[in-house]
């Protein structure tokens, strides 16, 4: 029917958290593939100012500069990448705590402003949600075995 074809046809939304945005951009595997999903159109990231500025203060830590160098990258070109990737939106703050740890939420605000379909994430706090008012969380593996579908 013409509903299926309309529904593959559009890209999940997706919003994928700090661990796995490093991840993806510094080493191959799963998060990589899944920004590699953003390049073919499959899906649309979004991002918040929140979760930028977090990106990039990980990525300033000193346990990164080598895999930074590695990628042939500085860390103005991984922030400006990013940014390219994503589209940015502006979360409302969230009127109550959802995850165990509070930085997770900025995740879970993003994702509602985003109507993400999807969250990726490597961090346990944040997949034990398993759903979110929709939003399903998954570890990219499990990420890029839905979008495949």
């Amino acid at each position: 029917s013409t509903q299926c074809v309309k529904r593959s046809a559009r890209r999940a939304r997706v919003v994928v958290d700090t661990n796995t945005v490093v991840s993806a951009l510094l080493w191959r595997g799963s998060p990589y593939r899944l920004f590699q999903a953003v390049n073919d159109d499959r899906i649309s990231l979004y991002t918040s100012r929140v979760l930028l500025d977090e990106f990039e203060d990980v990525l300033s830590r000193r346990k990164f500069v080598k895999a930074i160098r590695a990628a042939n990258e500085t860390l103005a070109s991984l922030i400006r990448h990013y940014q390219e990737l994503a589209h940015l939106v502006r979360p409302k703050t969230l009127t109550a705590r959802v995850s165990r740890d509070s930085d997770d939420d900025h995740v879970i605000a993003c994702a509602l402003a985003a109507k993400a379909s999807l969250i990726v994430s490597g961090d346990r706090d944040l997949r034990d949600l398993g759903t979110y008012k929709g939003t399903r969380i998954l570890n990219a593996t499990d990420a890029l075995r839905l979008i495949a579908q």
